[in-house]
């Protein structure tokens, strides 16, 4: 078969319901699995993100230095990026903490909420943005998929649509 599509999910601050409906395509991702090559994702084992992807769906919105760190380096080596689910089109739920000081939600985390060692990380977990922001204000999004997470159907919709060289029309399922 011809050079395969280098896909790429990746998942930011959220839930994992966005993945969790990226799996109910199961029969489809079968169907076009000699099409693609996931080459990166919570779901496959490689650590580093590849030089150059053809498309990366990234889920949950941007948190923390690490979150901006990676999706800047995402958009650098993707050619198409999607945001898939409120997360990352809104910052959705992740965001309720935006009317909070950072320091507050440490405080409430760390210590409040903790009987033993009671202080916020300062080694494995990373700094916190002062607000949680959709990825959109953060690098560029090509293409952007609605829904708290999007259905199934959705997803499996707009990527052979992109399989097939077409853009998705989503505007038939989100009015």
């Amino acid at each position: 078969m011809p050079n395969k599509v280098k896909v790429a999910t990746v998942w930011l601050d959220g839930c994992s319901g966005c993945h969790m409906s990226f799996l109910d395509i199961d029969g489809v991702l079968l169907d076009i699995a000699d099409r693609i090559d996931l080459v990166y994702s919570p779901l496959v084992d490689n650590k580093v993100f590849p030089d150059m992807v053809d498309l990366t769906l990234v889920e949950g919105g941007v948190s923390s230095v690490d979150d901006r760190a990676k999706i800047i380096k995402i958009r650098k080596h993707t050619k198409l990026l999607l945001s898939l689910g409120d997360c990352a089109i809104t910052g959705n739920v992740p965001a309720m903490r935006n009317r909070y000081p950072v320091a507050a939600i440490e405080e409430r985390a760390y210590i409040e909420n903790a009987d033993v060692n009671q202080h916020a990380p300062n080694l494995i977990v990373p700094e916190l943005l002062p607000q949680i922001q959709p990825v959109h204000t953060v690098v560029p999004v090509d293409i952007y998929l609605p829904g708290c997470p999007p259905p199934g159907p959705v997803i499996r919709d707009a990527l052979v649509a992109l399989l097939n060289g077409e853009m998705p029309n989503i505007s038939p399922r989100f009015g």
